[in-house]
Order: structure tokens, then sequence, then C-alpha cells
């Protein structure tokens, strides 16, 4: 799912926009800061990524803390509703890697036309 050459855009099942299943799976480890997720979401900008946050804190799925400093940090972590999410969305890259040809084949003759 991370991989560079993973044409993630594939999955016909998304959670939230794009970059959010990515966003929840980094998150599975435990919180993370801003910059640290940049990491493996290596074709995100720092515009989306701030409007993905915002869109899962909105739904309940993230919760942004921030420690006092000095230096200010803000963390990134999955509430309880987010992580309920990590079992569900396991099943769902697994039926994906189990249909890739499929949806590669359906992708190319969609763009075929």
């Amino acid at each position: 799912m991370f991989d560079p050459v993973c044409p993630s855009g594939l999955s016909p099942i998304r959670v939230g926009d794009k970059w959010a299943g990515m966003i929840i799976r980094c998150l599975e480890q435990g919180p993370r800061r801003f910059s640290e997720l940049r990491v493996p979401l290596r074709g995100i900008t720092a515009k989306v990524l701030t409007q993905s946050l915002r869109g899962l804190e909105r739904s309940g799925l993230v919760v942004r803390t921030v420690h006092a400093g000095p230096p200010r940090q803000v963390e990134y972590g999955l509430t309880p509703l987010g992580r309920s999410l990590l079992e569900p969305m396991a099943a769902l890259c697994a039926w994906t890697e189990e249909h890739w040809d499929e949806l590669l084949d359906a992708r190319e003759a969609e763009t075929a036309i």
C-alpha cells in the first residue's frame, strides 16, 4: 500500500478521501507528528495532509493532541472509533490483493475506451 509503484487508487472502496485509509494505517502503531506522517505518504502535499487530517478529526477517527513546549508538538492518533476501522480495512486490503489482476484489467479496459 505504501510502495510508490502501488496504484492504491485502484481500490474501489475508500474511507474518507484518497489518503484517509493510508493515514489511518500510518497511525496504527501509535500517534505520529505531522512530519512523521509525510515520510510514508511520500506523494501527499502538506495542504492535502492537513485537509485529510481535519476530515478524519471531524469524523471522530483521529484526535489531534497539542503538547505544550517549548517546543510545542502536535501529534495525531487514532481514536477508539478509528481503531475499530483497522480490522475491516485489513479485510479490504486482503480482498484488493486477491482481486488485483481483475481490478487492473477493469481499469485498463476503461482507459482504452
